[in-house]
């Protein structure tokens, strides 16, 4: 256990090792023009085009999937799903045109209970039709991608989902250091 706590404080501290050196710049990318759609209009066709088996590239936005997923710098590919487990990313609509890209926490049945990696506390709940996507890769801006089904990315998440009772603290520490 005391292995791990070191190997997740210097996972973590990480960032303040680096403060100076950017890891994820693309001087191509960031001149390239951007366009952006809210996502009230952008997610209901990202679900029409991954229904029809095509796999689809957004930005993510927002901060529930820190540290894992970050605000505008990541992008991830979402994919038909044919199996869901607990760990998956997924993009799902909780409520009509109400969507989020959280973690399933919990599969009982046709019911699932989704949270964000950087939520301390709340779940959301839906169905497994209600599921839009699965993330099958998470691609940073320097080019690098990360698939999901990667070993030690699924060693990190199962090891983030057991410091839950910590995670206010982590986040805190993950947060001044970015």
């Amino acid at each position: 256990m005391k292995r791990v706590i070191k190997a997740i404080a210097r996972w973590l501290a990480a960032p303040w090792r680096r403060v100076k050196q950017h890891r994820y710049t693309d001087a191509e990318a960031a001149s390239m023009p951007r366009m952006e759609l809210p996502n009230d209009k952008l997610l209901p066709l990202v679900r029409q085009y991954v229904a029809q088996g095509e796999k689809v590239i957004i930005s993510v936005k927002g901060y529930s999937m820190r540290p894992f997923l970050e605000h505008l710098r990541d992008r991830v590919k979402l994919a038909p799903w044919t199996e869901l487990l607990v760990g998956d990313a997924v993009l799902a609509e909780i409520a009509p045109g109400r969507f989020v890209l959280h973690r399933i926490i919990e599969i009982n049945g046709e019911q699932l209970t989704l949270m964000g990696d950087g939520n301390v506390r709340g779940t959301e709940h839906c169905t497994k039709a209600d599921v839009c996507g699965v993330v099958t890769e998470y691609l940073r801006p320097n080019g690098h991608v990360l698939l999901a089904s990667d070993r030690k990315l699924q060693r990190k998440i199962r090891i983030w989902r057991r410091l839950l009772p910590i995670r206010r603290w982590l986040l805190f520490i993950y947060r001044t250091s970015v």
